[in-house]
C-alpha cells in the first residue's frame, strides 16, 4: 500500500511559489503556497469520484522529507472515510483503534438503533395531528372571541340607545357567551389531552435516548483515547487520556494527528502541511468546500505542541533545574514563553511542557522572557509554590543576571542607567523612554570584552518589558542597541537577538537559596 506519494501525483513538477507561508501549525508547521497547491491537486482527485461527496470532512496534505533527502507527500482524512479507517493509500489511523473496534463496531450499531427510534419519535403521526387540532381550535376560539365581541359591542350600544332596557337579560347574554367559551376549551382539551399525553411521553423517551446516546459515546471515546498512542518527533509518546483528559469526541482522528504521527514514526521530516473542507458545507458557513483551515481549536490545537516537539532541532529547550516544586527551562531564542493570544502563536516553553508532563495543567510561569531573548524561565509546578515566588520577582528580591553582545563599541566600562519606560498603546509592543508617564526602570551593566561588538553584563534591578533593549539602544541610555535587536535599531545582519538570562538567584520556597546559571549560546 502506497502512502508516500511523488508530489507530480498533484501538481506538475515545475510548479514552483516562492510566496511566504500564509498560516503556521503551532508556530512551526507552515503552510506554503506549495503545500497549498498539492492541497488543491487532491481536490481534483476527489472532485472526480462520488463517493468523496457524500459526506462533508476534512482532508489534509503533509509535503515531507525522506532521510535520502527525496520529498514525497503524506495524505489523511478525519474520522472514516465511507465507513472505513484504513484505506490503501491514505495514512492509517492513530495507533489503538484496532484494538477498540469490536467495541466500536457494537457502540455504532446502538447509535443506528437509537437513531432510528430517535427519528420515529421525532415524526410520529401523533405529532402532526395535535399540530392541526390545535390550529383548527385555535381558529374556532378566535371565531367566537370575535361573535362574543360583536355581541359585547351590540349590548353596550342597546344600554346607550334604550332607557328601560332590561339589564338582566343582558347579563344573561354575557353569561351564555362565557359558557359557550368554556365549552368550546373542555372540548379541545378533551380531543388535544391524549395526544399531548403520548407526545410527552415520547419527548421524555427522546430525552431518555440522546441521554443514552451521549453516555454510550462518552464510554466509547474514554476507551479510544486510552489506547490511542501518539508519537512526536523526539521519540515520545503519549495517550490521548494522558495529553487530554478531557478531549472531546473526535480527537486524534482528524487529519493533522494522522500525518504528524505517521512522519514521526516513519523518520519523515514535515516540511509543510495543507488541511482543507470537502464535501458538503456546514450550513451555518462554518466550513465550505475547497477553502483551507487551521488547526481545530477543540480538537487539534491543544495536542499539537506535543506531536510537534522535537521537530526543530534548534529549538528544543532544555531543562536546567527541575523538582516536585518548579521547573528551570533554559529557553531559545525565538520561543514564546506562553502562548500567544492567536492560533499560529500557540507555541511555547508552556504549552510545550503542558503537552508533555503529567502534571502540566498545573504548571504556572513565574516571570517572562521576551520571545527573542534566550535562557532561564523559572516555572512553578502549582499555585502555592507560583504564589511564593511572585512575592519575590514583585519586592525584587531575585537576584537576574543577563549576557549581551552591542552592535557597537561604548566608552563606558560599567554604570547604572535609569530611564522611565512607557507602553505607548497605539505601538505596542515597542516601549519608550518617557519621564511623563513612564514607570522607574533601574539597570546596572559592566563590559566583559570589546572587539568589533561589546560583551556586558546587565543586572536589572527592576523588570519592565524590553527594559534592557531600551536602556541599551536610547541614546539617553549606552546609545547602542542589542545585536541583532531589530525592533529597537540595530541594522547588523544578525537574525538572532544576542541577549541572554544566564543567571537567577532566589529563594527555594522548599530548599531554600538557590543559583542556576547557563551559557550564553552567541
Amino acid at each position: 500500500m502506497v502512502i508516500l506519494h511523488q508530489i507530480s501525483d498533484f501538481i506538475h513538477p515545475a510548479v514552483k511559489s516562492s510566496a511566504p507561508p500564509s498560516y503556521y501549525y503551532n508556530g512551526q508547521l507552515p503552510r506554503t503556497a506549495l503545500s497549498e497547491k498539492v492541497a488543491r491537486g487532491l481536490m481534483r482527485h476527489l472532485e472526480q469520484d462520488a463517493r468523496y461527496s457524500q459526506e462533508g470532512k476534512m482532508y489534509g496534505i503533509l509535503i515531507v522529507e525522506l532521510p535520502s533527502g527525496d520529498i514525497r507527500v503524506i495524505k489523511a482524512f478525519s474520522g472514516l472515510l465511507n465507513g472505513e479507517s484504513f484505506v490503501p493509500g491514505w495514512a492509517p489511523p492513530i495507533p489503538g483503534r484496532t484494538e477498540v473496534a469490536f467495541d466500536e463496531a457494537q457502540v455504532l450499531s446502538k447509535l443506528d438503533t437509537i437513531k432510528q427510534e430517535l427519528i420515529t419519535l421525532q415524526q410520529m403521526p401523533e405529532r402532526q395531528e395535535y399540530e392541526k387540532l390545535s390550529l383548527h381550535f385555535a381558529d374556532k376560539i378566535q371565531q367566537l372571541n370575535t361573535r362574543h365581541q360583536q355581541r359585547k359591542q351590540q349590548r353596550q350600544q342597546r344600554r346607550l340607545q334604550l332607557s328601560n332596557i332590561n339589564e338582566e337579560e343582558l347579563l344573561e347574554e354575557s353569561r351564555r357567551d362565557g359558557i359557550e367559551k368554556k365549552l368550546l376549551k373542555r372540548q379541545r382539551d378533551e380531543v388535544l389531552h391524549p395526544l399531548k399525553q403520548i407526545i410527552e411521553s415520547a419527548n421524555n423517551r427522546i430525552t431518555e435516548l440522546k441521554h443514552q446516546r451521549k453516555e454510550i459515546s462518552r464510554q466509547l471515546q474514554a476507551k479510544m483515547h486510552a489506547v490511542y498512542s501518539l508519537t512526536n518527533f523526539l521519540g515520545m509518546s503519549q495517550s490521548l487520556q494522558q495529553l487530554m483528559p478531557q478531549a472531546p469526541t473526535g480527537t486524534g482522528d482528524c487529519c493533522a494527528p494522522k500525518l504528524l504521527h505517521y512522519a514521526a514514526t516513519h523518520n519523515l521530516k514535515p516540511l509543510a502541511m495543507a488541511e482543507f473542507w470537502w464535501g458538503e458545507s456546514l450550513p451555518n458557513g462554518d466550513k465550505i468546500q475547497g477553502e483551507f483551515y487551521g488547526a481545530c481549536s477543540e480538537r487539534c490545537q491543544p495536542i499539537m505542541g506535543f506531536l510537534l516537539s522535537g521537530l526543530h532541532t534548534p529549538e528544543l529547550m532544555a531543562s536546567i533545574y527541575e523538582d516536585e516544586y518548579i521547573i528551570a527551562i533554559n529557553k531559545p531564542s525565538g520561543l514564546l514563553s506562553v502562548p500567544g493570544r492567536y492560533r499560529n502563536t500557540q507555541d511555547s516553553v508552556l504549552s510545550r511542557l503542558r503537552n508533555t508532563l503529567t502534571d502540566g495543567i498545573k504548571l504556572i510561569p513565574v516571570h517572562r522572557l521576551d520571545q527573542d531573548t534566550s535562557g532561564i524561565l523559572l516555572i512553578a509546578r502549582n499555585l502555592d509554590i507560583y504564589r511564593q515566588l511572585a512575592v519575590q520577582f514583585q519586592q525584587r528580591q531575585v537576584h537576574k543576571v543577563y549576557e549581551a553582545v552591542l552592535s557597537c563599541n561604548i566608552n563606558s566600562d560599567t554604570g547604572i542607567i535609569e530611564l522611565p519606560l512607557w507602553g505607548n498603546p497605539q505601538n505596542r509592543p515597542y516601549q519608550e523612554v518617557n519621564w511623563e508617564h513612564g514607570k522607574k526602570c533601574t539597570t546596572h551593566y559592566k563590559v566583559m570584552h570589546k572587539s568589533n561588538y561589546t560583551r556586558i553584563e546587565f543586572i536589572p534591578l527592576t523588570g519592565r518589558p524590553h527594559q534592557l533593549r531600551v536602556h541599551a539602544a536610547d541614546k539617553q541610555g549606552l546609545g547602542t542597541p542589542i545585536l541583532g535587536d531589530r525592533l529597537y535599531g540595530s541594522n547588523n545582519s544578525s537574525d538572532t537577538l544576542h541577549l541572554h538570562a544566564r543567571e537567577l538567584h532566589f529563594t527555594h520556597p522548599i530548599l531554600g537559596k538557590l543559583s542556576l546559571q547557563t551559557k550564553a549560546p552567541f
